[in-house]
């Protein structure tokens, strides 16, 4: 038998779930814990078909809209992408129990748009057009109040009713350095322009981003664990490519990587979108293992400790309380 190839592995930290997203995921377990089988949410929980196929197994059942739902007396999570308002209200009128995981960074976010609303600002959204987080900040406003604005295009064929009273804020997950560029065609064009008063792209995307930067130069190429309707997978690998690495590769599961097209190259790096669980990382690392004699290293860049809390029924200090009890808890 030949003896394996070496590889250099090259692994980002951070990587993989962040606060938001372990929060949303555990307020799923923790609602199938307490409430029994089934529970539904609306819209995947996270970008991650490996995190909601978990879930289904233990009884959450995933559907795209409320009238989806024929059992009125089981609870109902919405997706830590958030929700517009119109979802939040048709729940009331269903008389649906409802536990909202939307990550707190993605609510503070809302609760800019709002501000900026009540003081009369015409409001520019960074953002995808059709990305559920868009979707939902969008929402929280009348129709026509946010503009989107996804390139810098987009911002010189602005034509804003006033140019001196204007914000904007951002999609979470977007990429740091586009972002940038966008912004600073903003305050060219519009100098009074009103800014977050603290960046809206979250700590966790910029955080990997920031790894992968500092990786991808030194790769011929990189992995990027995660779903291909994940923006913030979908940022890394862009990132990577940016950065200097000839070749950066999305994927969702270790099955989908064709090993012999990685033979002959010195270093290979892996990060993890923020929705994809470490295990899915381990299981490339698996894979590659079976073909290559690996030399691991990680590089950290960051330290992240920030955690969330739970929705207030899910606290231990709520476990007795009925769901009535609970949903009037949170109103």
């Amino acid at each position: 038998m030949s003896e394996r190839p070496k590889l250099n592995v090259i692994l980002c930290a951070p990587r993989g779930f962040c606060a938001g997203v372990d929060r949303a995921i555990q307020i799923v377990e923790l609602a199938l814990q307490r409430y029994g089988a089934p529970v539904y949410v609306r819209h995947e929980i996270v970008h991650n078909r490996f995190v909601v196929a978990s879930l289904e197994k233990r009884g959450a059942i995933f559907v795209e809209e409320l009238e989806e739902i024929e059992v009125e007396d089981r609870p109902v999570i919405f997706s830590a992408h958030g929700v517009p308002k119109e979802v939040k209200s048709d729940a009331v009128a269903r008389n649906f129990f409802y536990l909202d995981a939307t990550c707190p960074l993605v609510s503070k976010v809302h609760k800019e748009a709002e501000l900026h609303y009540r003081r009369g600002r015409d409001i520019l959204l960074i953002g995808h057009k059709g990305h559920p987080e868009v979707v939902g900040t969008m929402g929280q406003l009348p129709e026509g109040v946010v503009t989107l604005i996804e390139t810098v295009g987009d911002v010189m064929r602005l034509e804003p009713r006033d140019e001196n009273n204007l914000a904007w804020i951002s999609q979470t997950t977007l990429s740091v350095d586009d972002t940038r560029d966008i912004v600073a065609a903003l305050k060219d064009r519009f100098p009074n322009i009103v800014s977050p008063h603290k960046d809206d792209i979250c700590y966790a995307t910029t955080n990997r981003q920031e790894a992968v930067k500092h990786v991808a130069p030194d790769c011929d190429a990189m992995i990027i664990v995660g779903a291909p309707n994940s923006s913030n997978s979908q940022r890394l690998r862009e990132v990577a490519l940016r950065a200097g690495c000839k070749r950066a590769n999305l994927i969702q599961r270790a099955a989908e990587i064709d090993i012999s097209t990685y033979r002959g190259i010195d270093t290979i790096g892996i990060t993890a979108g923020a929705s994809a669980p470490e295990t899915l990382v381990e299981e490339v690392l698996e894979a590659f293992s079976e073909h290559f004699e690996l030399s691991l290293e990680t590089v950290r860049l960051a330290e992240e400790t920030i955690s969330f809390p739970l929705p207030r029924p899910l606290r231990d200090s709520d476990v007795s309380a009925t769901p009535a009890e609970k949903a009037l808890a949170t109103s």
